[in-house]
């Protein structure tokens, strides 16, 4: 009788512990771990997240690029030459520019984004090498025609609209004001596409 009363005690303490230990693991999951952010990326700091094509831009598909600037010199295929850091807020926020440019342009250009801590140091570069033209500020956004000539060299978050305005005059397009007007129509909280006017 002694034992079976034991037992019966030595079980229930076994089963509390039990209960218990299920119990602060559920309210660890629930409440995420002590300290800890429930999300690590984000576009308004200088952080390293991944790629930012990818995150930010929704468009894992830029990198690698799929020709150098040399390849696309020897082609004479218009490039549009991307030099960025993916651990800069500058970059994370221009990132999706370069992508919505990439919809209406990259069948006919050559999308090249270049990290600029892949650019070898050396004393110095020839014209078919992005160190040649990298100023050491990202972004860097350079714009080249069918002959190799760079048309647009700009360091910063530049606008849709004015690298578009290169990108025309090297396709021999028509300017914006005698285009269809395009408006801006927000996908989610990071990406907008231009559309039509309604």
């Amino acid at each position: 009788m002694r034992f079976s009363f034991q037992l019966r005690i030595s079980l229930s303490r076994r089963i509390w512990r039990v209960w218990l230990c299920l119990a602060l693991s559920l309210a660890l999951l629930l409440s995420g771990l002590p300290g800890m952010p429930t999300a690590l990326a984000g576009r308004e700091d200088d952080n390293y997240d991944g790629n930012i094509f990818a995150l930010y831009a929704g468009n894992g598909s830029l990198v690698p690029p799929r020709v150098s600037l040399a390849q696309s010199i020897q082609y004479e295929k218009p490039a549009l030459v991307f030099i960025y850091v993916d651990d800069s807020k500058d970059c994370k926020q221009y990132a999706p520019v370069i992508s919505q440019l990439q919809a209406p342009y990259g069948r006919a250009a050559s999308f090249i984004p270049i990290m600029a801590d892949a650019i070898p140091q050396k004393a110095s570069y020839e014209p078919s090498e992005p160190g040649y033209y990298f100023d050491g500020v990202v972004p860097q956004t350079l714009v080249f025609d069918q002959s190799g000539e760079v048309r647009f060299d700009q360091a910063g978050a530049i606008a849709y609209e004015e690298i578009d305005d290169v990108l025309r005059e090297v396709f021999d397009l028509l300017p914006r004001s005698e285009s269809v007007e395009l408006r801006r129509r927000t996908l989610n909280e990071v990406t907008t596409e231009l559309v039509p006017e309604e």
